[in-house]
């Protein structure tokens, strides 16, 4: 199957602390090639105060249509999130795809998903996502299983009404409810036979999975790509030296990680609030760690772990000159400097991970 044409609109709004474009450009080229799109144009668009029908003004929406006549693009996929109205405007207009940003990430985690619990997730956060987005003209029914922002739970289950995707709704809340009392008797097993739990969480793509792999030796599925792990794993260290420590790995964070998603992986993410201690996994090669760091403890707050004991490892240092090395232990001094890749500083962080573990 081709893979879509994408044309990115970068959009700089007037709120505060946000990342700057070059940032953003980055972030949502990423996001473009983990949905198996090919960014073929961007432009940028200031817009302080958003258009309702819009979002975006006349003048941009020319420069768009003129970008698609040139690059032959068929999705636009925009850096914020967007109403249904505004989405369905624009489509009519520019004629071509609109996928917002947790249109995208939606779309991704689609691809993704691998366990029956994932796949369900998955769905949940789409349901809900949909829902307001099912209109008469049958714009979003027209396009299912096409490209990017079109992988979901099939035409079968949204070519019915309302009534029956709530009720799908209410169907998929009842398993994970399900699930989440499953993973709970499990990490009371666990507790019964005195191990310690240590969930690894980061920014996606930090090295997370990586970690996991080199520490336990398990087979947890890696790749350089954005949200490469959906589903939990959790395995077992044992190095004869100390009490055995589960360490589990967790789905990546990122910016502004869509409210829906938070919810809907409630009881995957549970596993970050019932463990002794939260190994936070930063890429150190990366020139936003601070940012990403930050947006790590503030999706930690929205979990309500933001009291949870925590240690900081700083990932890929092998990607990093000596001057480098002393500049981003200045910026974190409680830090450990590891490469999971090359399996350095690994001794050193878990004796860290004992020592707070204690």
């Amino acid at each position: 199957m081709p893979r879509d044409k994408v044309c990115l609109v970068i959009i700089k709004t007037g709120a505060r602390d946000l990342p700057d474009l070059r940032e953003v450009l980055e972030e949502m080229t990423e996001l473009t090639d983990s949905a198996q799109g090919i960014v073929v144009a961007s432009l940028t668009a200031s817009v302080p105060h958003p258009s309702p029908s819009h979002f975006i003004r006349g003048g941009k929406i020319e420069e768009l249509r003129e970008e698609i006549a040139r690059t032959g693009a068929n999705v636009l996929i925009f850096s914020v999130d967007l109403t249904p109205v505004q989405a369905r405007n624009l489509e009519t207009e520019c004629g071509a795809r609109i996928v917002d940003r947790t249109g995208l990430i939606l779309d991704i985690f689609a691809r993704r998903a691998v366990s029956s619990d994932g796949k369900l997730q998955v769905e949940l956060a789409q349901m809900q996502y949909l829902l307001p987005r099912l209109v008469g003209q049958g714009v979003i029914m027209s396009r299912l299983g096409g490209g990017i922002g079109t992988r979901g739970p099939g035409e079968q289950k949204l070519e019915v009404d309302r009534r029956k995707i709530r009720k799908r709704i209410e169907y998929i809340q009842e398993q994970l409810e399900k699930l989440r009392t499953h993973r709970t008797l499990m990490r009371q097993g666990r507790r019964q036979k005195g191990l310690r739990q240590v969930a690894i969480v980061g920014y996606t793509n930090a090295g997370k999975s990586t970690l996991l792999n080199t520490l336990t030796g398990a087979d947890a599925y890696v790749e350089n790509r954005l949200f490469a792990t959906l589903d939990p794993k959790t395995r077992i260290y044992e190095d004869g030296a100390g009490t055995s420590i589960l360490f589990t790995d967790t789905v990546g964070f990122i910016r502004n990680l869509p409210h829906g998603l938070v919810k809907a992986f409630h009881a995957t993410l549970e596993e970050v609030l019932d463990a002794d201690l939260i190994l936070i996994v930063v890429d150190a090669a990366s020139e936003h760690a601070a940012q990403h760091k930050r947006v790590v403890d503030e999706v930690l707050k929205e979990l309500g772990a933001e009291a949870k004991r925590r240690l900081l490892a700083l990932n890929k240092t092998d990607l990093l000159g000596d001057v480098e090395k002393v500049r981003i232990q200045d910026i974190f001094p409680e830090a450990v400097l590891i490469s999971a890749m090359q399996k350095q500083g690994l001794k050193e962080l878990i004796e860290a991970v004992r020592k707070s573990l204690k």
